[in-house]
């Protein structure tokens, strides 16, 4: 049992090597993004009516920073500024499954043909699947979508309150080293755990007759990706671990899109924003494009006759180099050590301020409430006389 256990620990330690240093230009470059591409940028381009806002949607969608907590928020608030359906729905479908740091992890444990085959297919869905909106969804009615620009969603608050008061550098820093790897950092190790545990427990292409290519092994891929929501890094190391075990391409690539796209919390709040035809549009899309693109890339790689890099082997990390692998898994391990720490300390000030504010306001209370006429020298002078009549000391 001791045995299997560190067999675990170690293959998932190689997971994590071989992920790390691309993952951490991921993380740097999103963060360059978070400060380039703003929401208020986005809204303002896809409040137009036809194909240009559903094309420029899946676009930005594509290697958009957004934390797995805004995706929804950030495409309600397009929605409610002016946002078609269609676009709406392009953002939706493209955003979620992939980004900067997610292509970097794809290209590391999978490959150049996964890391250009995988935003492709985001691209794509999002063009189709807006698209279908456009020419089946609920009618839009004039002014029905636009509310007052007041208005705002609470993660996209929490997430950009007090960013004009910082420089970009401490932006793109606080993004990408502290906010993203917290979103991701606990769904990450757990994927890493899960391939891990998948490389240590069963050899390799053992599986291969039960979960290999074809269309059953595809829609199995999507019956266990579609229901629960696992974002587009984390899903990757879970990828590799289905391929190890004999899974073809197109079934990992299937997980791929399912997983990240579409989970059940997502379909019931696109319902309620964008109406449950489009909803229905939107989870027959993410269906489609998993089937289709699965049963495509298996179709490709063997003309392609590329190979995918799987899983590390010891043998690998001991060679030449391989001290990046080591150090870069440090580094990252620390980072996402050092985001939560301050999210609980963040967190600690906060119930504390709040606790002194209370205790603030409710000796106050008591204060006034114990006299039969205010004492306040805001309210009056004790006297029953008016306050403008008397002078605060």
């Amino acid at each position: 049992m001791l045995d299997f256990i560190v067999e675990i620990i170690t293959q998932s330690w190689l997971v994590l090597g071989q992920m790390a240093p691309y993952l951490l230009f991921g993380f740097i470059a999103a963060g360059v993004l978070s400060v380039l591409i703003s929401p208020e940028w986005i809204e303002r381009h896809l409040g137009k009516p036809g194909l240009g806002p559903v094309l420029k949607a899946s676009l930005f969608g594509v290697p958009l920073p957004l934390c797995s907590c805004s995706v929804l928020p950030v495409s309600v608030s397009m929605r409610r500024h002016g946002a078609s359906r269609a676009a709406t729905t392009a953002f939706l479908l493209s955003t979620p499954q992939t980004g900067v740091d997610s292509i970097a992890v794809t290209y590391a444990l999978l490959g150049p043909v996964f890391a250009i085959f995988r935003p492709l297919t985001a691209l794509l869905s999002g063009l189709v699947g807006g698209s279908l909106v456009r020419w089946f969804g609920e009618q839009e009615s004039n002014g029905a979508q636009t509310t007052d620009k007041q208005e705002s969603v609470p993660c996209m608050e929490a997430c950009c309150a007090g960013a004009e008061h910082t420089s970009r550098l401490t932006r793109i820093v606080r993004y990408g080293l502290v906010t993203l790897p917290r979103d991701i950092g606990l769904a990450l190790l757990v994927g890493i755990l899960i391939a891990g545990a998948m490389a240590a427990l069963v050899p390799q292409d053992h599986l291969a007759a039960y979960i290999g290519g074809g269309v059953l092994s595809i829609l199995l891929m999507m019956a266990a990706g579609i229901p629960v929501y696992v974002c587009a890094t984390a899903s990757v190391p879970i990828a590799a671990g289905l391929i190890h075990l004999g899974g073809s391409p197109g079934a990992a690539l299937a997980f791929l899109i399912a997983g990240p796209a579409t989970n059940a919390a997502s379909f019931t709040t696109i319902w309620k924003a964008l109406g449950g035809r489009t909803a229905v549009i939107y989870l027959l899309t993410v269906g489609a494009s998993a089937l289709g693109f699965g049963l495509l890339l298996d179709w490709l790689m063997p003309i392609t006759n590329m190979s995918l890099p799987g899983i590390a082997s010891h043998t690998h990390m001991q060679s030449e180099g391989s001290w990046l692998y080591h150090i870069s898994a440090i580094a990252l391990l620390a980072i996402m050590l050092y985001s939560y720490m301050a999210k609980a300390h963040s967190d600690s000030n906060t119930d504390n301020a709040q606790s002194n504010n209370d205790t603030t306001i409710t000796t106050h209370k008591v204060t006034l409430n114990t006299h039969t006429t205010p004492n306040c020298c805001h309210c009056s002078d004790g006297n029953g006389h008016d306050a403008h009549e008397t002078k605060c000391d």
